[in-house]
């Protein structure tokens, strides 16, 4: 199998079965956009205009209806997007691993259908994707991700010496303090971070070696699952467990004990500018008026479909 095509230019895959229980709707059709564009209409034109080719949507059985037809209206027509289905929800894992008939035997990246990456930041995944052999995280700083004072999750990412992650932290209850460090509420250490810590926002790349790790971490806690993703029959399952991205690649770096394998290995790049997305719905106009900034101070087009971009 080929990646679907789009030549050599890596598939983007966005997660978006999430039930959003905190936000109370559908978050990848939040009305983000400086003319009520959805998150998703702006995270695929930054990704088409950061050279990313086809899109793969993972959708849930509840809202992937409204979002097929919302692609189908909204989305031009040069854009090629496949769909595939997370019938069970069973991680983020999982969902990629469903995917995996749609990306095909390329490089591809992964991205959360509620966050805006930005194109630059997209550009530079890419790339490294399309010249290099390795798996990859986009790290963005601490403080480049944080819009409203509601406390939030985030992964702190520890950086080796060689810019491979070592590991993967996540650290529940952040929010601002009046001097740019963020308070952390889970009772680990520290309990204060700087504002420029390295963080995920789930801005994956990955080569096609990561495809048996997925199938072993999930097929492992769920061995009737195909791997493919596919769910025969939802009844057989012994439980609903999740199986987390991070978490399995978190796994495969600690297992590889400092092996020079790159399908083992994942770099870190400095992410540039700034990731917000929509965690409550109160975050709603906050993250409306950040990106209609962004667009006044020329870091972002008026529309995802802008052709000057």
């Amino acid at each position: 199998m080929t990646t679907r095509g789009s030549g050599d230019r890596p598939v983007l895959v966005v997660l978006a079965a999430g039930m959003a229980k905190r936000y109370g709707g559908c978050k990848p059709l939040a009305p983000l956009g400086l003319h009520g564009e959805a998150v998703i209409d702006l995270i695929a034109g930054d990704a088409v205009s950061a050279g990313f080719g086809d899109i793969v949507l993972v959708l849930g059985p509840q809202t992937g209806p409204a979002i097929r037809y919302h692609v189908g209206r909204c989305f031009p027509s040069t854009v090629e997007v496949a769909f595939t289905e997370q019938r069970v929800p069973l991680g983020t894992a999982h969902a990629v691993l469903c995917a995996r008939k749609q990306v095909g035997d390329g490089a591809f990246a992964v991205v959360n259908a509620d966050d805006v990456y930005g194109t630059p930041a997209l550009a530079l995944l890419a790339e490294q994707l399309a010249e290099g052999s390795e798996h990859a995280i986009v790290a963005y700083r601490l403080r480049d991700t944080i819009v409203a004072d509601a406390p939030v999750t985030r992964g702190t990412c520890e950086v080796g010496l060689d810019g491979h992650l070592v590991r993967l932290v996540e650290r529940r209850g952040v929010a601002p303090r009046p001097d740019g460090a963020f308070d952390v509420g889970d009772g680990l250490e520290p309990a204060v971070l700087p504002g420029d810590t390295p963080v995920s926002m789930n801005l994956w790349g990955f080569q096609p070696s990561i495809w048996p790790v997925l199938e072993a971490a999930v097929l492992g806690a769920h061995p009737t699952v195909t791997p493919d993703g596919t769910v025969p029959d939802p009844s057989a399952l012994a439980d609903q467990a999740e199986v987390l991205l991070p978490v399995v690649v978190g796994d495969m770096i600690a297992t590889s004990n400092g092996d020079a394998d790159e399908s083992a290995v994942v770099r870190v790049l400095d992410g540039p500018g700034r990731c917000i997305g929509v965690t409550h719905a109160d975050d709603l106009p906050v993250v409306r008026n950040e990106l209609a900034l962004m667009v006044a101070q020329g870091l972002r087009p008026e529309g995802p479909w802008d052709p000057a971009r």
